[in-house]
């Protein structure tokens, strides 16, 4: 069985090049036969007038050493007949000469093979005092040889030369393969920083291109996981330490009062809830990168839908004195999933509302035109550094780690996922210590992609 790809290119070329050559042959035989026969018909017939108007001229007694002499010439085998139709050379073995052409050529006239047939002999009339001789004029065999010779080594020279040049150029195109291969396997090892080093401009090298950008976005989606693992594990870890501790704590009964009691049981059910809501958003948010989140498009009105948002923060941002400045249309309709797009203003409105100092301004405004809606929130907050604006939106990022109580850093990146699948886009601006402002741009009507 043959396993190798570089030996079966080398067998499929040496199979091609014997059939080509076959096939060429017989192509060409078929096509130029006819063209041969003629030109060694008009040959032989030149050869067998040249011989009589030597024989005229020098007027040989002998006609057998006269056909000798000619055959060392000549090349061709001659036979001649006399009168009576016997052969009166030297017997050059069995030939097929009919006694009907000798008579022909006896009477006077040369005798030629019908056109298409094989030309065995040409038949010419000679006359030596007064007699009527039949010189008969074989095909030289040594020519044939000759010619058949040559082109056998033709052909073997092009396929040896050919299979030469086969061999060099089909290591050439294997070892990049090889090369790509051993790359593989040691990507799926874990190495993501294996290499390949081809440099062509051919298909090839537009493998080993993209051989190379496959590598590194696996070595990104390897950090990332990482990155996740490490993430989860730490947001699990530290509410499951408070609960754990606390929950050993209450065994000790005469260690802890009424009122510390109280306390650490609400500690625990707050550090539940803090677990509960990353199990919720993970789903969400794996959900929602999955593409199949469950969507239900309906038309509602945007602006009413807003307000709603603000009104049931009342507690979070009244408590904070933080004075919400509403810029929203009346009856402004959107196609698009209710329920995505209610988490999308809890959680930039939750944000603006964490990060904005007591007596501060958020203002939420609404653009509507006839394709589509820009909706901005701005604060008073922090801020947020402008080297930490293009990380935001990633999972468990978060820009203010001395409150990182306060969050698991998946907000954003719900948000971001949820306006893409509704083909909108989201824009941050910010300024550290004068605040920061969310745009939010959604088509007016959602539709699927295809």
């Amino acid at each position: 069985m043959i396993k190798t790809l570089y030996l079966r290119l080398v067998l499929t070329f040496l199979a091609v090049m014997l059939i080509a050559i076959l096939l060429s042959s017989l192509i060409s035989l078929a096509v130029y036969e006819k063209e041969l026969d003629e030109l060694q018909r008009s040959e032989m017939t030149a050869i067998g007038e040249h011989i009589i108007r030597v024989y005229e001229l020098s007027k040989f007694s002998d006609l057998n050493l006269f056909a000798k002499n000619m055959e060392a010439l000549t090349a061709n085998s001659i036979l001649l007949f006399n009168d009576a139709g016997q052969l009166i050379t030297d017997d050059k073995g069995p030939h097929t000469i009919p006694q009907d052409a000798i008579q022909t050529v006896l009477g006077g006239q040369r005798y030629l093979p019908p056109d298409g047939s094989d030309l065995a002999f040409i038949g010419m009339p000679l006359q030596m005092q007064d007699k009527q001789y039949a010189l008969f004029l074989l095909p030289s065999s040594k020519n044939e040889e000759t010619i058949t010779q040559l082109f056998l080594t033709v052909l073997a020279l092009v396929l040896v030369t050919g299979s030469i040049c086969y061999l060099i150029a089909a290591r050439y195109l294997v070892k990049p393969l090889k090369t790509l291969t051993e790359a593989t396997n040691q990507l799926a090892k874990g190495n993501f920083e294996v290499d390949v080093n081809i440099n062509r401009s051919d298909e090839l090298g537009a493998l080993a291109h993209s051989f190379r950008q496959m590598a590194g976005e696996l070595k990104q989606l390897e950090q990332m996981r990482q990155d996740f693992v490490s993430n989860v594990s730490h947001e699990i870890q530290s509410p499951l330490t408070s609960i754990t501790g606390f929950a050993k704590a209450l065994k000790y009964e005469h260690l802890v009062n009424t009122d510390n009691r109280e306390h650490y049981i609400d500690i625990i059910l707050t550090e539940s809830e803090r677990l509960s809501r990353l199990s919720e958003q993970l789903l969400s948010l794996v959900s929602l990168e999955s593409n199949h989140h469950p969507f239900a498009a309906t038309t509602f009105h945007l602006d009413e839908q807003i307000r709603q948002v603000v009104v049931r923060s009342e507690p979070l941002w009244s408590s904070k004195n933080i004075l919400i400045d509403l810029k929203l249309p009346e009856a402004v309709k959107i196609k698009a999933d209710q329920d995505q797009l209610n988490q999308v203003w809890m959680n930039l409105l939750g944000n603006s509302i964490k990060f904005t100092p007591q007596g501060g301004q958020i203002q939420i405004e609404l653009t509507a035109n006839r394709n589509e809606y820009a909706i901005t929130i701005t604060d008073t907050g922090i801020g947020i550094p402008p080297e930490e604006l293009n990380h935001i939106f990633v999972r468990f990022y978060k820009t203010d780690r001395s409150r990182s109580g306060k969050g698991n850093g998946l907000g954003l990146a719900i948000v971001k996922q949820i306006i893409t699948i509704h083909h909108g886009t989201i824009e941050v601006k910010s300024t550290v210590g004068k605040g920061t402002a969310i745009t939010v741009t959604l088509p007016a009507y959602y539709t699927a992609s295809t």
